[in-house]
């Protein structure tokens, strides 16, 4: 995997669309960075990584939470 991904790239990795993934971006779930002209972002493998994980530990911690 490349260091950088584009929205798109991401998008694709994560079985969503573009747009759900500058929510992440806006919202500052998912870091990235702009480059370049208008609407050019990247995200670096190690944060989309870094994102993964932290939606398994919530998913982790709701379930948990649900257990009787």
């Amino acid at each position: 995997m490349a260091r950088f991904l584009t929205l798109a790239d991401v998008a694709e990795e994560l079985a969503v669309s573009v747009a759900q993934v500058r929510v992440l971006v806006r919202t500052g779930e998912l870091a990235a960075i702009q480059v370049g002209g208008r609407n050019q972002w990247r995200v670096e493998a190690a944060a989309l990584e870094d994102y993964i994980q932290r939606q398994y530990a919530r998913t982790r911690a709701r379930i948990e939470a649900e257990r009787p």
